[in-house]
């Protein structure tokens, strides 16, 4: 196959024209690096262990998500219901008609679309920590959160209703995923310089049009009129403040089309984002297009970030501390730690939504009240053996 595959995939680039040597040489290297970063590699299970205990895992923290709300639901209730709706079982109805809309219309798209966005974050902070080499990377470091913030405000300011229910796909939604990938965008097109994209560069550049968007935003929000949508800044507080809110499965299944397959190409990036762990010079030397693949990491974490963003407002720590988390569990080949983030980054925002449900507050302040903490702790008692 010599389409985008052959292209993608590092293995091919490094072993064109270059000899077997240079592959056998990489994964020397890589090993090599694997147990320096780490210094002691702290691996509870076997890795063929690790991503289905993962799996199982999420799927029972959706369930006990469904299960959870002002109606309690038994776990095996909504098991039989999912089952039933598969059409491959057949089992006993024992519950009434309105629990089976609370869970396939009401509390399922919800739950699902939080796990789609813990996901993507997740990847997306385990992509940028690669491409970086800096372990404070998140997925809003290269001013996602400002340009989604601003295009939510526009669409909260507009004299007209722009989240009304029942629409396919919210302005305010398609406002602000428009807005950060064009951030983004400008953000790499500042930060390019004769060919190349300095990770220093790349960083500045986040900061300052992150600091400018921020401006344009007070700007708007201060020059308001009092009659529109907007009413005083607490509309784009919650936003801000990060809470995934749905409007029905078309809107799952769009975000999902978009972050599912974002995240499965990211797989292939594994070998890339492995080198980048050597620096740059070194993995030019191997034989990487350096520019070429940053570029579409960039591009791959921008793209689901901007989905999950869209539908959730601004969340941290998710992709701060779900890499770290694992990093230092699993180790740091991306072969497992892309998967295993996607899937922790999932498990840990939905169990960070169900305190948020019953007390009424957004996501971003369980993610941020769990996860600060637990990170200080992390970095405290782990600091040794962490290096990147």
């Amino acid at each position: 196959m010599k389409g985008w595959r052959g292209w993608l995939d590092p293995g091919r680039q490094i072993m064109k024209g270059q000899g077997w040597s240079r592959s056998l040489a990489l994964d020397a290297v890589m090993l090599k690096v694997s147990s320096h970063v780490l210094g002691r590699r702290l691996q509870l299970l076997p890795t063929w262990v690790t991503l289905p205990a993962l799996a199982l895992a999420l799927l029972a923290t959706i369930v006990g998500g469904v299960s959870f709300g002002a109606v309690t639901i038994p776990p095996g209730t909504i098991v039989e219901i999912l089952l039933n709706g598969s059409g491959l079982f057949h089992f006993a109805h024992h519950w009434d008609a309105s629990t089976e809309v609370i869970i396939w219309q009401l509390r399922l798209p919800l739950v699902v679309a939080t796990a789609l966005v813990g996901a993507a974050l997740a990847v997306s902070g385990t992509l940028f920590q690669a491409i970086l080499r800096n372990p404070l990377a998140d997925p809003f470091l290269t001013g996602t959160s400002s340009g989604a913030a601003l295009g939510a405000t526009i669409a909260f300011i507009l004299p007209f209703a722009t989240s009304a229910t029942g629409a396919f796909f919210p302005l305010t939604s398609l406002l602000a995923f428009l807005g950060a990938l064009l951030t983004v965008t400008v953000v790499y097109l500042l930060a390019r310089t004769g060919g190349e994209t300095p990770v220093v560069t790349l960083i500045l550049a986040g900061v300052v049009i992150n600091a400018v968007l921020v401006a344009a935003q007070t700007v708007l929000l201060t020059l308001a009129p009092p009659g529109s949508q907007f009413s005083g800044i607490e509309a784009v507080f919650m936003w801000l403040a990060g809470g995934v809110s749905v409007v029905g499965w078309s809107q799952v299944l769009l975000v999902g089309a978009l972050i599912l397959p974002g995240i499965a190409l990211t797989f292939l990036l594994a070998g890339v984002l492995d080198a980048f762990g050597l620096g740059e010079e070194s993995a030019a030397y191997l034989g990487l297009h350096i520019e070429r693949y940053k570029l579409v990491t960039i591009v791959l974490a921008s793209l689901i970030t901007a989905a999950a963003v869209s539908i959730s407002g601004l969340i941290g720590f998710v992709g701060l501390v779900t890499p770290h988390v694992l990093r230092l569990l699993l180790g740091p080949r991306h072969r497992l730690l892309l998967p295993a983030s996607a899937l922790g980054g999932a498990i840990f925002l939905v169990l960070a939504d169900l305190p948020a449900r019953v007390l009424l507050l957004p996501d971003g302040v369980f993610t941020a009240l769990v996860g600060a903490p637990f990170f200080l702790l992390l970095l405290r008692y782990s600091k040794r053996e962490y290096r990147w």
